[in-house]
């Protein structure tokens, strides 16, 4: 089993930034591919941006191309989404994920997942 908690949502005007860490217990984190997704009321849980065991290759979806900065450390188990230029559109629950496939962006693919947090942008 892998429990995942994340941290570091809330409430932020357009144009800023914020961190969203998750951090990992129990089986070895660097033997998983490590994903964000996000999910905004009324719609379906999307991908945001995975990256492989080593950290070493990255993946994001288009829209969050340049503003949003996936990374890992292995040593603290704890994966991090860093997000600049935050837009109202980007208003979501943020949900970090686990996998042992090589980071792929279906959410089924995933078998652990964290409770979420929350990130709204005000215009």
């Amino acid at each position: 089993q892998v429990q995942l908690v994340e941290s570091g949502g809330g409430l932020v005007q357009a144009g800023g930034s914020l961190r969203l860490s998750c951090t990992a217990s129990g089986r070895t984190f660097a033997g998983f591919a490590m994903a964000w997704f996000r999910q905004a009321p009324g719609k379906e849980r999307d991908f945001v941006a995975a990256v492989r065991m080593s950290g070493g290759s990255t993946d994001y979806v288009d829209s969050v191309k340049g503003r949003f900065t996936i990374s890992r450390d292995n040593a603290k188990n704890t994966v991090y989404l860093d997000i600049n230029s935050l837009k109202p559109e980007d208003t979501a629950v943020y949900y970090c994920a686990a996998t042992r496939d090589p980071s792929p962006r279906t959410a089924q693919a995933y078998d652990y997942w964290g409770q979420g947090t929350q990130v709204t942008v005000s215009s």
